[in-house]
């Protein structure tokens, strides 16, 4: 109970924040921010607090969820201090600022991820407003970068799931349905695939998709400053947190072989022995 209140309470925070803290958010759409996120931490607190879950998949597999979620909080934090920063200026967002806009320049080259979001922007976009979204790209990039350093270390180190005392599968994946159809072991290396190769197209498809919403007039309200905030942070943290996803699956895939392959030399031994 108390761990499913501490993470409602984490997920509300992490909503509201943006909100909170940059100053051209109206106090009726703060108002509306802070609903939602009491939506998302009843949700969250519901999912937590349950004895199976229903959603969230890898609640008994740390630090899969952890390293998600620490990677979006930093993400979303450090774009909305980069934002306030341009209405009140402060050393930290100035530092943030030109970090991001270091690595943000060195990746702007032709067909990159990065050029790709500083072409969904209007053509009369003012350079100002470029350089704002690059920074708020290579800021976006670099967190998720280094998640997912940190997430391969971990496994590495766990040798996670299988380092742990006990993994079961059907618990941690809860959306996966085991009785789809198909050998479990390829349907599960088939989705761990697949969210590989969606994590690599997202920083591509997401520009992509902005640009076309601007083409067919609806357009998305890139001037708002918490609008930008979570697109920015959207466009770092979903690939990232895709190609997790299809690593840890594939982890699985393999852990499930494993232990067949055991159970059948095993069965072996013994009717060789019988």
């Amino acid at each position: 109970m108390t761990g499913a209140l501490a993470r409602a309470f984490l997920v509300m925070v992490l909503i509201t924040f943006p909100a909170l803290m940059l100053p051209e958010v109206g106090p009726d759409t703060r108002q509306v921010v802070v609903l939602f996120g009491l939506i998302a931490a009843v949700l969250t607190f519901i999912e937590y607090s349950a004895t199976y879950p229903s959603l969230v998949e890898f609640r008994y597999a740390p630090p899969f969820n952890r390293i998600r979620f620490l990677s979006l909080a930093l993400t979303v934090i450090a774009l909305a201090l980069i934002v306030r920063g341009q209405f009140a200026p402060t050393t930290f967002a100035l530092l943030l600022e030109a970090l991001g806009a270091l690595v943000g320049q060195a990746l702007d080259f032709p067909y990159s991820p990065v050029r790709m979001v500083t072409l969904m922007l209007p053509e009369d976009a003012a350079p100002a407003r470029v350089g704002l979204i690059r920074s708020l790209a290579g800021m976006s990039f670099m967190v998720s970068a280094f998640m997912l350093l940190v997430f391969f270390v971990a496994l590495r180190l766990s040798q996670w799931p299988a380092g742990r005392d006990s993994f079961n599968v059907w618990v941690n994946l809860p959306t996966f349905d085991p009785t789809a159809g198909g050998d479990v072991v390829d349907r599960l290396e088939r989705d761990a695939r697949f969210n590989l190769a969606l994590g690599l197209l997202l920083p591509f498809l997401i520009p992509a998709a902005v640009k076309l919403a601007s083409a067919l007039s609806m357009a998305v309200p890139l001037g708002g400053a918490q609008t930008l905030v979570w697109v920015m942070a959207a466009w770092g943290f979903l690939p990232a947190s895709l190609f997790m996803r299809g690593v840890a699956m594939w982890r699985v895939a393999r852990m499930i072989r494993e232990k067949r392959e055991r159970s059948l030399q095993e069965h072996g031994s013994r009717l060789q022995t019988v």
